[in-house]
């Protein structure tokens, strides 16, 4: 069975960090561009980070840039989202995406298998 399943989210306070997990099953993840999105209560999915090809440099949203950083462990399956200093804006449900090949976007249409989502709230 191919899956994605996300883990790490969780309630912490601003200027907190936290980690994000994506675990692949029936994946070679190194077949892959990989991505982590969000989607905030109201608001459309948005890209926060991706490698686009295996051994690829990261991409980020302007509105995480310093402050995330993602990586990937391709022997293991899996690929992660370390998040320092976090603000309240960054409270939405984070998602992990993968998509055959090279693909270097933030559009969410381009990627085939997503995870089921993990709640990140920022909050005092």
């Amino acid at each position: 069975v191919q899956r994605l399943v996300e883990s790490g989210g969780g309630l912490v306070q601003p200027g907190g960090s936290l980690r994000l997990s994506c675990a692949a099953s029936g994946f070679g993840l190194d077949g892959y561009a990989i991505a982590w999105f969000r989607q905030a209560p109201g608001k459309e999915r948005e890209g926060v980070s991706c490698i686009p090809d295996p051994d690829g440099s990261p991409h980020y949203a302007d509105s995480v840039k310093g402050r995330f950083t993602i990586s990937r462990d391709n022997a293991e399956n899996m690929f992660f989202l370390q998040m320092n200093n976090l603000k309240p804006e960054d409270t939405a449900v984070y998602y992990c995406a993968i998509t055959p090949g090279v693909v270097m976007t933030f559009t969410p249409r381009a990627y085939e298998y997503w995870g089921q989502g993990t709640q990140v709230t920022v909050s005092s």
